[in-house]
């Protein structure tokens, strides 16, 4: 029931993607820094969720490259997260974390949809070992990928929606290594 939840919910964010305002049609530069606000969670089935709240800024990084039907650029994403998960006995639930990740974001119609996917890799630190009851992190260290559909919306595109699916794991340099899967939406506005 609890992925069924995940999947609605995810769903729902798409919708309400399509449902916002449409900005005029232009090429969308994505050269402006941004700051962003992310909620997420990670079902662990009957023993409940891990969630995130984060807070971040994106930093521009390379110009606009034409590629097939749409256009290419990348950033940096610079955040802190705040994690509470499901606790082993008397345990830790409460971890922070901070991050960076190199992100990839496809433009499509020639870079002047509203529409983007993108696609990012890079690593994390937390202040103690995550553990859970069915998951325990052998290391603070934590590689992250994560992949994103999301839509620009207002005047000149400033602010931004996405949906995005994230994994943590420390790529299996040391055991256990369960990882997590977060769903995450986020909300960003360039300036």
């Amino acid at each position: 029931m609890k992925k069924q939840g995940s999947a609605f919910l995810g769903i729902a964010v798409l919708a309400g993607l399509s449902c916002l305002p449409g900005t005029e049609a232009h090429a969308f530069e994505d050269s402006a820094r941004g700051i962003y606000f992310e909620g997420g969670r990670a079902p662990h089935g009957d023993k409940g969720a891990s969630n995130s709240a984060t807070v971040g800024v994106t930093l521009p990084w390379s110009l606009r490259q034409p590629v097939h039907e749409g256009a290419l650029t990348s950033y940096w994403d610079l955040f802190a997260s705040h994690w509470r998960g499901p606790a082993i006995d008397d345990g830790a639930h409460s971890y922070t974390q901070i991050g960076a990740i190199y992100t990839w974001r496809y433009r499509f119609n020639g870079g002047s949809s509203a529409w983007f996917a993108e696609a990012g890799v890079g690593g994390t630190l937390m202040d103690h070992l995550y553990k859970t009851p069915d998951r325990t992190f052998s290391t603070a260290f934590q590689f992250t990928e994560v992949l994103g559909v999301g839509r620009s919306f207002g005047e000149n595109g400033q602010h931004e929606l996405t949906l995005r699916l994230q994994h943590f794991s420390n790529g299996g340099y040391k055991k256990p290594n369960p990882g997590e899967n977060f769903v995450r939406v986020r909300y960003t506005y360039h300036f």
